[in-house]
């Protein structure tokens, strides 16, 4: 048998790279400049501090996301549900965004979505976030796999261990689940907010 073939992982950005994304605004002013920049940031800080899968941030609901606990629930591959804290940061980007959000589609329940009232699209996001690395000077391939790949990485530098990355990642296969303690949602939220650098609540200041 052939050796099996290495995964290349994508490359990560740095704190001041992933900060400079997340922050970019798009050019242009009024009513709509403005909403489009709440909707961009609030996406952002949701993929870049939460490590969600693009295809689980443009599938989620509003009714999944709860901003006084802090959490979303997400539901992953194999529609396996899983809760992920959300940090400050990111908390505050969503409640500014989600009263506007309501205001322009009041019925739909889709948390993201395009120019037609529609559910955002993956390449939708590949698009936004290729532009956002141009307008923050990211000279990187900037992708949404990469922003997942660089939360976790920012994670384990900052001190978390494995097992809580794992979970949050939504990564572990059930054999491998079943051999990790059982970690509460306060656990993880304790170590997303001590450890992620936009985790905690004075993270935009």
């Amino acid at each position: 048998q052939s050796p099996k073939q290495g995964k290349t992982l994508p490359r990560v950005l740095g704190i001041a790279e992933a900060t400079r994304l997340v922050e970019a605004e798009r050019p242009g002013t009024g009513l709509r400049g403005d909403l489009l920049n709440l909707w961009d940031r609030a996406l952002v800080e949701l993929l870049y501090g939460s490590g969600l899968r693009v295809s689980e941030a443009v599938g989620l609901d509003t009714a999944r996301i709860d901003l006084k606990r802090g959490e979303v629930r997400v539901l992953g591959k194999g529609n396996k549900e899983r809760v992920v804290p959300l940090g400050g940061a990111c908390r505050a980007a969503l409640a500014e965004y989600l009263p506007a959000r309501r205001l322009l589609q009041p019925g739909s329940d889709a948390l993201f979505l395009n120019a037609r009232g529609g559910r955002l699209t993956a390449r939708s996001v590949q698009r936004l976030l290729k532009q956002r690395a141009l307008v923050s000077a990211v000279d990187k391939d900037v992708h949404p796999h990469a922003l997942r790949h660089s939360f976790a990485t920012h994670l384990l530098d900052g001190g978390a261990d494995l097992r809580s990355i794992q979970e949050m990642l939504g990564h572990a296969s059930l054999s491998t689940t079943q051999k990790y303690t059982h970690r509460s949602v306060e656990g993880l939220l304790g170590v997303h907010r001590a450890c992620h650098p936009r985790g905690k609540d004075d993270a935009s200041d």
